[in-house]
């Protein structure tokens, strides 16, 4: 008798203080909770989402949202899940990123997959204090200075650095390159570290153009001194003077 009496105790409280039973909460079509290797994991994989989902617990450690049709992350759009370590957007449709996409999640997300999606650039806001370790791959990019500073901020996955490729809204000359491998003979943000190709070869230029400069101002001061030269009127030597013949009789005597 007392044992039923204290697993009928919550549902009186319940009644008497006017409440109601809580319900299960409500997970998007598609969508499940999950425990892989001791992590609270939530997969929505494939289920068809426009945007991010909500009903998401805050617990969770593992967030998979890939193979939807994702188009945009917004700002603080996971920022209420302050256990987050894990979050895979890889295989939707992403275009755009928000500065603070990620806001709430500096001190627990260590890995993130935006792979496979139409990112032609990020901005690099939204990776400023996170430490992580992210799949950039398989992207239209831009190649342009922002993801060069975002490079410069995030640690890349294992293996996916290759897959970085210029997409068809970069420089003519950049499509379909590899980024990494552009990065160690150019710098996209001007003057780089320890000099660039593109630098140093604007700079050869600049003083090659100097010196020519010089070369030919000398030129013409030379032409023109030359030509002044030639217009001065010749100076003709005095005609030599006749000797008198008294001078040449007085230097007979004193012969």
């Amino acid at each position: 008798m007392p044992l039923l009496a204290l697993r009928l105790l919550p549902l009186v409280l319940v009644i008497g203080t006017g409440g109601s039973v809580p319900r299960p909460l409500a997970l998007p079509q598609g969508c499940y909770i999950a425990e892989e290797a001791g992590e609270q994991t939530f997969r929505c994989s494939r289920a068809g989402l426009s945007a991010v989902p909500n009903g998401i617990p805050n617990d969770t450690r593992k967030l998979y949202l890939d193979a939807n049709q994702l188009a945009s992350v917004p700002a603080g759009a996971f920022q209420h899940l302050p256990a987050l370590e894990e979050l895979d957007l890889s295989h939707n449709a992403l275009v755009h990123l928000s500065g603070a996409a990620f806001q709430g999640l500096e001190g627990t997300l260590r890995h993130l997959d935006l792979s496979a999606n139409q990112l032609a650039s990020v901005p690099v806001a939204a990776f400023v204090g996170l430490q992580i370790q992210v799949n950039l791959s398989a992207n239209p990019w831009r190649c342009d200075c922002a993801l060069q500073e975002v490079l410069r901020h995030v640690r890349l996955a294992p293996g996916s650095g290759t897959g970085i490729v210029c997409g068809p809204e970069a420089r003519p000359d950049l499509v379909g390159h590899e980024f990494l491998l552009l990065t160690r003979e150019e710098e996209l943000c001007g003057t780089g570290r320890g000099g660039t190709r593109r630098s140093t070869d604007v700079a050869l230029l600049v003083t090659m153009g100097g010196w020519l400069t010089l070369v030919v101002a000398y030129l013409i001061r030379y032409v023109w001194q030359n030509r002044d030269e030639t217009r001065r009127p010749v100076k003709r030597a005095p005609p030599a003077q006749p000797v008198r013949s008294e001078d040449s009789s007085t230097l007979s005597t004193v012969l």
